[in-house]
């Protein structure tokens, strides 16, 4: 399936663009050089053959795009398909509004970059880890109640968007838990998050570059928007981060790493196009 359709309207608009460069050439290579009328149907020919051969190319090379890179209000922001895991600087993995750290497939599933962070990556030890959190110096605002009604995971539930940095890692309050902990947010509550997310990294980056996954990519239901796409989710939060205060100083950099599963299903082109007129 392709990502990009074969009359996509930024594909056009490039290729506008590309030919209008190509024609100016060609003007001035055709003062020079004058074409023997009985060859000017051929040579006609085979420029517009020529033409519908770029235009392919140019098609498949937007469908093949895994990597773009924009300037949002003078911060480098680097879209592409990746290992999260891999990228320097600080990783941000999305949790729940409790920091629960019980991989069970019931309340985190161990295919979740939640669930793969605990499993495989994890700096030290899940002890260890939690007793971080527990100590963690959250702001008197962020810890919102005690939910002693829980009977399985943590007690202690956190404003979404709250940050907690463990070794490279920023761990994120980002999904709502129903009574049958499943993972549910309203879109007003992800545009909080977001929000929330922006002026809390820019208080804990210390200008190291920030990789974030797609927040919402995956399990994480979003009430009356069951099928939203992360193209749509990857656009907003591209505009939330441009209506933010948050900017990343040079040389440090935001990265948006798009799991290569997932990365055919996001026209970046149109990414790309958008820039900060997202």
């Amino acid at each position: 399936m392709n990502k990009v359709e074969l009359f996509d309207r930024q594909l056009i608009k490039n290729f506008k663009e590309k030919i209008s460069e190509i024609s100016t050439v060609f003007s001035l290579f055709l003062i020079f050089v004058e074409i023997p009328t009985s060859k000017k149907a051929v040579a006609g020919l085979a420029f517009a053959l020529a033409l519908i051969v770029f235009y392919v190319i140019l098609w498949r090379s937007a469908n093949k795009l895994k990597l773009v890179e924009l300037n949002i209000e003078g911060s480098k922001v680097t879209i592409k398909s990746g290992d999260i895991f891999s990228e320097h600087g600080l990783k941000v993995i999305a949790f729940n509004e409790y920091f629960d750290t019980i991989v069970d497939n019931s309340i985190i599933s161990e295919l979740s970059l939640n669930g793969i962070f605990i499993n495989h990556h994890l700096p030290s030890t899940l002890a260890k880890l939690d007793e971080h959190i527990e100590h963690y110096k959250f702001d008197n605002d962020e810890l919102i109640d005690v939910n002693d009604a829980r009977d399985t995971g943590k007690k202690q539930r956190y404003k979404i968007g709250t940050l907690c940095v463990y070794d490279d890692f920023i761990l994120a309050a980002f999904s709502k838990f129903d009574k049958n902990n499943r993972a549910v947010l309203t879109m007003p509550e992800y545009l909080e998050f977001l929000i929330n997310f922006w002026d809390r990294i820019n208080k804990v980056y210390a200008q190291q570059s920030v990789s974030t996954p797609i927040f919402g990519s995956g399990i994480t239901r979003i009430k009356e928007h069951k099928n939203i796409s992360d193209e749509d989710l990857l656009k907003i939060m591209l505009w939330t981060f441009r209506i933010s205060e948050m900017r990343f100083k040079y040389p440090a950099k935001l990265t948006i790493v798009i799991h290569k599963d997932k990365i055919d299903s996001i026209n970046l082109l149109d990414i790309k196009a958008a820039k900060t007129g997202l």
